[in-house]
């Protein structure tokens, strides 16, 4: 079993770098579940049973809450057996639990979608943003690619990282069941508005340090491009930030938005519903795709400063 802080930081550093370079591993995942998809059909069970319409919201509300503690807590509980065989298994699942690779590959297949046509872009963002891909024109669709690197930049990366270094693989794998949670039913949806409440509230108290700490990251990887303003980002963080509709969003997609020029956010349409909300950002709302692989290429630079550190963090202890 891995003890202490000063043993978990080379086994996260080892994480990140494998991460890095083999991505998600999509080979593999064809023939076994992935963890996160263990989550996944433990969540559809228990909403399949438990959320039932006719159930007063009160009584849906407090299902929601057992449902959130039985899973954050079995995929604790799993963490933690799986810990106890030593080093190895510890960095395996974390390499699997930390997506940067997975999301700068999916969020690349945007721009390349784009490349080829509207509806080849609506389709490869329809697999890395929930909003309604048949409403989004060209820049609307590689706004909402650059909006989920940023947000997941924080969700994927360094809120795991973060709960790793802090609870072990325990607390990342709770963190991950909670994040998988709120994407599944933590949506204000009339089936989910009760039901996954807690859920939604508890990923928001997960997400709320690293969010910032992802905006900190993106502002100092903008110090390493030319075409990036670390001050743009520093202003748009400040300026809107606080006024997304999400208490967390709003940080690291307010500092790409700086960093990049670019106006980000703003009115949106989820499941035929608009959302009215705050653009992050004072700069061109009309991306492209070199916009999309600009925003890939800061994150690759956040990404990079992150791993440094963690690195630091490890030679410091």
């Amino acid at each position: 079993m891995i003890d202490g802080t000063a043993s978990i930081v080379p086994v996260l550093l080892g994480a990140l770098l494998l991460d890095a370079a083999l991505g998600d591993l999509p080979a593999l995942f064809r023939r076994v579940p992935h963890p996160v998809a263990l989550m996944g059909r433990m969540i559809e069970r228990m909403d399949t049973r438990l959320n039932r319409p006719e159930r007063p919201a009160a009584d849906r509300r407090l299902r929601g809450a057992f449902a959130l503690l039985a899973v954050a807590a079995t995929a604790a509980a799993a963490g933690w057996a799986l810990s106890l065989f030593g080093w190895l298994p510890t960095l395996l699942l974390a390499f699997l639990l930390i997506a940067q690779r997975g999301l700068y590959d999916h969020v690349s297949a945007v721009a390349a979608g784009l490349d080829a046509g509207l509806e080849q872009g609506r389709e490869a963002v329809s697999h890395v943003a929930g909003r309604d891909p048949a409403s989004l024109d060209a820049h609307g669709v590689a706004r909402a690619g650059i909006e989920s690197l940023a947000e997941n930049f924080s969700d994927s990366v360094v809120a795991p990282a973060f709960w790793f270094l802090l609870l072990g693989l325990p607390g990342l794998c709770a963190f991950k069941a909670v994040n998988t949670l709120d994407s599944m039913i933590g949506h204000r949806t009339q089936r989910h508005e009760a039901f996954g409440a807690w859920s939604a509230r508890a990923d928001d108290i997960a997400c709320f340090l690293p969010a910032r700490i992802s905006a900190l990251l993106l502002m100092g990887a903008a110090f390493c491009f030319r075409r990036a303003s670390p001050l743009g980002a520093w202003r748009a963080v400040m300026n809107d930030a606080h006024r997304h509709c999400s208490p967390n969003a709003g940080w690291p997609e307010a500092a790409m938005a700086g960093a990049l020029g670019l106006a980000l956010a703003g009115p949106r349409r989820y499941g035929g519903k608009a959302v009215e909300d705050a653009w992050m950002g004072r700069g061109r709302s009309r991306a492209t795709t070199e916009d999309i692989r600009r925003a890939l290429r800061l994150f690759i630079a956040a990404c990079a400063l992150h791993a440094c550190l963690v690195a630091a963090l490890w030679a410091a202890g």
